[in-house]
Parts: C-alpha cells; structure tokens; sequence
C-alpha cells in the first residue's frame, strides 16, 4: 500500500493532522506519521501522538502533508525534515502544507516563483522568500497544495487527493 507521510513536531493543530490522517485512509493510502524524530508529539490543546519514525528514517513515500499550529517552527530547524521535504519534492510528488506549515517550505527553499497561501501571519515569511501569495483558502501550484487554515480542510484534501490521482 502506498504511504502519505504525515510530519509532527510539538504544538501541531490537531485538526489539521487528524482530519489529514483519516482522510489518506479513506482514499486508501497508509498515514506515517514523521517527526525529527521518532517520540511522542503534543499538540496545541495537549493531545498527543506518536511518530512512528524520525525524517531520516522514512520510507518511499507517495506525498507528504505538513499540519500547521506552532509546530513548523519546530519542523524547519531540523536539517532531516527539510531533507526529506526537498526529496519529496524533487521526486514531483504531492506536498500538502497548511496554515503556519509554509515556514517548512519557505525554510527548505521551494517556494520562490511559486503560488502559495498560509495563515495570513506568514504572509510576509511566504513573499520574502519570493512565493506569489494568494488570497485564497487553497491554492494548487504544481505538486505544492497550500492553505490558510483549519477552515479549508476539505478543499485542501480534496485537491491533494487530486494530485495523488492524478
């Protein structure tokens, strides 16, 4: 079965992984869950999760999903996460990042000349790094699929599922 990596660090939106997490399942692929490394993750409301395995150690994956909440911040300081983030994309596949989660991209250089959206917050981090920023609840450019918060989850996940089917 082909995996979507999901990534956590510590004070993650729960919303934005558990509905992500579900939804992968649903349209039949196998979450694994990531963090920098493999160790319980605690989100912003305290609710907690597992990641199976650190970036370094991750599988042949068919996308990747990065929740928002504070923890991109986290997520951005580690060399492996942007590893495996810049490898996911040159590989073409499927990138999903909502709310704050542009940081992660801004941080392992894939958003310049490229069309994105976030929590408006990030909006000057997205256009400093030389990201076209929309005002858009999602936003598609290529293999990225960006938006602005818990609010757009189903238009996020239906058009990263597109990506995965297409």
């Amino acid at each position: 079965m082909e995996r979507i990596g999901i990534l956590l660090a510590d004070l993650f939106d729960e919303r934005e992984f558990l509905y992500p997490y579900y939804r992968v399942q649903e349209a039949g692929y196998t979450p694994v869950v990531l963090g920098p490394e493999a160790r319980e993750y605690r989100a912003k409301s305290g609710f907690a999760w597992k990641a199976e395995a650190g970036a370094q150690e991750a599988p042949a994956l068919r996308g990747l999903l990065i929740p928002g909440g504070f923890a991109p911040d986290y997520l951005r300081r580690s060399p492996e996460v942007l590893s495996l983030v810049r490898r996911v994309a040159e590989e073409g596949k499927p990138i999903g990042a909502i709310c704050h989660a542009g940081w992660v991209l801004v941080s392992a250089g894939l958003v310049r000349g490229r069309r994105v959206t976030g929590f408006p917050s990030i909006r000057d981090d997205l256009e400093n790094a030389g990201g076209l920023y929309q005002e858009a609840g999602v936003v598609v450019d290529g293999n990225l699929v960006t938006a602005q918060g818990p609010k757009d989850l189903p238009g996020f996940m239906r058009a990263f599922l597109d990506l995965l089917g297409g």
